[in-house]
């Protein structure tokens, strides 16, 4: 696991050299273990190794055989000895036992086809220098970060936006609309990121730069295509033979690998696969948000090693301002925190852990996948009555039943833009002051996600969602960026694409029935884990948020940040101080919204100071 940077840029305004290894300094903690640059004309690379695999000779840049290419790579590519082998037998020599040489020979020998003999996470730059021609690529589901940014006369890379910024020809300026999808979505689901010309690859796409011109391309995508006809014993065993081949896939490396291990199947399930020995776990000293014991139980039926620690509320709020740095983005989902605790207890002891991110998404495992099942009788009423039973519902004082009348009247794409959905867009106009004459809504965001499965049924659509704006850009992204605040490596075997080849073959009702969730993954783990462990309903990292917003001194810390100079700047602080009153008050949960806010603006202050 590393971090990779560059630009080609013939300016001549600045120190190029010096530039470049102030953005491999800024992060040095993705790769403490060694870094290495390298320039050519108006290129330069620049990169920063925790080193894995090869730990004597996998130093980066690496060239091909006769010098013309070079890479820098970030990520794991767990099938490269068989494709190692398959290039030898066509003509191909080594000089390492790296995976990085391995993806850089597949490049030389397939081009952009690559994609089709390589399993792995990875971000990586190839320079042509015969062609002057640059190569970028982002792995299958976006697991590993890449960001871009064009310049004037060039055009510039990295792994974290912070290396961008360094740049002199990179501006420091917040993207409005980035602000807006933010509040509504809890990230920023934008290709352009919340920096005013410095923009994503997304997932499974390529980027090729030449003479100036840039193009992009996707390689892969990932779709359901359900197979009804077979039996759910058949998909069941079909998928522990997967998710078996995939954890041991993941489990290549030179070094101790350990997991992360909370009280859901999850991870429950990885860390039962895996063969390793040390599994750690956080969780918080607040009722209902500790899986420490549950965790610890199963470690011990496991026979496996257990390291866990208490997160106080002081550590939690203490630590934001620099998780949000490393976030680069502001992301309000709590969890980021412990995650980033976590990381920092495995890292005492190893570089490399797996973890059980996209299981919920590839497999169907939130809960409100289930929704379709709940509104089905309301589906069949006409569009036009459920409007007005919606409407109607929401004139008359509360009573029970509201909610299913106000969520049964609205179209699937009007009600699900993803897992968390924040602030409504008539609610972001009036807090942001409508200073967007044109801002980007939800529905411009996830329209095109939905077009691509108009035909299948509601909840395989809201997995497709979710894989592909979610899980990139909330679960996946925390996760790399809380590890590598650590310098430590998540593997995430889930999200493999041999594994999605077989979760896109299992029908909607192996997936969720109207009540349990992950159904056909849950038999799978069955094999492996105590029914109290594979039946257990899913929690993630649970943040007692909306406790701690009624307390002193955090809700003194928030009322502080909603009476600053930059919450004047961009939101209606009157809108914002009647959030915090009524939550105090028991009016309404609104917690997530005020933590949307707060986490913003301490993201804004180390930003932007």
């Amino acid at each position: 696991m590393c971090g990779i940077c560059g630009f080609l840029d013939p300016a001549t305004t600045y120190d190029r050299e010096q530039v470049i290894r102030t953005q491999a300094a800024r992060i040095t903690h993705r790769g403490p273990d060694d870094d290495g640059f390298h320039l050519d004309g108006d290129l330069h690379l620049g990169f920063r190794r925790l080193s894995i695999i090869d730990l004597a000779e996998g130093h980066q840049p690496l060239f091909n055989g006769d010098g013309s290419k070079v890479i820098t790579f970030n990520g794991e590519i767990y099938n490269y000895r068989t494709i190692r082998d398959a290039l030898t037998q066509r003509g191909h020599s080594f000089r390492t036992h790296s995976d990085t040489e391995v993806l850089l020979h597949a490049y030389d020998e397939y081009g952009a086809g690559m994609f089709d003999h390589v399993r792995g996470m990875f971000a990586f730059a190839v320079w042509d220098s015969r062609e002057r021609e640059l190569f970028l690529a982002r792995d299958f589901f976006g697991i590993k970060p890449l960001y871009y940014a064009p310049l004037k006369d060039g055009f510039a890379w990295a792994s974290e936006i912070k290396c961008l910024l360094e740049n002199p020809q990179v501006k420091r300026e917040l993207n409005l609309q980035g602000l807006a999808s933010y509040l509504s979505f809890q990230y920023n689901p934008l290709d352009e990121t919340m920096f005013e010309g410095i923009y994503k690859l997304p997932p499974a796409h390529y980027l090729r730069w030449k003479d100036g011109r840039c193009e992009i391309r996707r390689y892969w995508a990932a779709e359901f295509a359900p197979e009804e006809g077979r039996t759910f014993e058949d998909h069941v065993e079909e998928l522990s033979a997967v998710l078996e081949d995939s954890v041991k896939a993941h489990m290549i490396a030179d070094v101790e690998v350990g997991s992360f291990l909370s009280s859901g199947v999850d991870s429950s399930f990885v860390a039962a696969s895996f063969g390793g020995q040390r599994t750690f776990t956080v969780g918080f000293d607040n009722a209902g948000y500790n899986e420490i014991d549950a965790a610890l139980a199963l470690a011990a039926d496991l026979g496996v090693e257990s390291h866990s620690k208490v997160i106080t509320p002081t550590e939690y709020w203490d630590a934001l301002s620099d998780i949000q740095w490393h976030m680069d983005e502001p992301l309000a989902d709590p969890a980021c925190v412990p995650l980033y605790f976590v990381s920092k207890v495995a890292r005492e002891h190893v570089k490399v852990v797996l973890s059980g991110e996209g299981a919920d998404e590839l497999f169907g495992g939130y809960q409100i996948y289930n929704e379709p099942h709940g509104l089905r009788h309301l589906s069949r009423v006409p569009r036009t009555v459920r409007r007005g039973l919606g409407t109607l519902g929401d004139k008359l004082p509360k009573f029970y039943g509201q909610g299913y009348l106000h969520r049964g009247a609205l179209d699937l794409s009007e009600r699900f833009i993803g897992n968390a959905y924040q602030f409504r867009s008539d609610q972001v106009a009036a807090l942001m002051n409508d200073q967007l004459a044109h801002p980007i809504l939800p529905g411009d965001v996830t329209g095109p996600f939905y077009a691509r499965t108009i035909g299948q049924d509601d909840a395989t659509r809201m997995q497709h969602l979710d894989i592909h704006l979610w899980m990139v850009g909330d679960i996946l992204l925390k996760a790399d960026k809380m590890s590598m605040a650590n310098s430590i490596e998540v593997r995430v075997p889930f999200l493999d694409k041999e594994v999605m080849k077989v979760a896109a073959k299992i029908p909607t009702k192996y997936r969720m029935d109207g009540t349990q969730t992950k159904t056909a993954f849950r038999a799978a783990a069955a094999a492996k884990l105590p029914r109290a462990y594979y039946e257990r309903p899913k929690l993630g990292f649970p943040v007692p948020i909306r406790v701690w917003l009624k307390e002193q001194p955090w809700n003194g810390r928030v009322r502080e940040a909603f009476a600053s100079q930059t919450a004047r700047d961009y939101f209606d602080v009157t809108m914002l101080g009647r959030l915090l009153d009524d939550h105090c008050a028991g009016v309404a949960d609104n917690s997530r919204l005020i933590w949307t806010v707060f986490i913003f603006l301490v993201w804004h202050e180390r930003y932007f100071g």
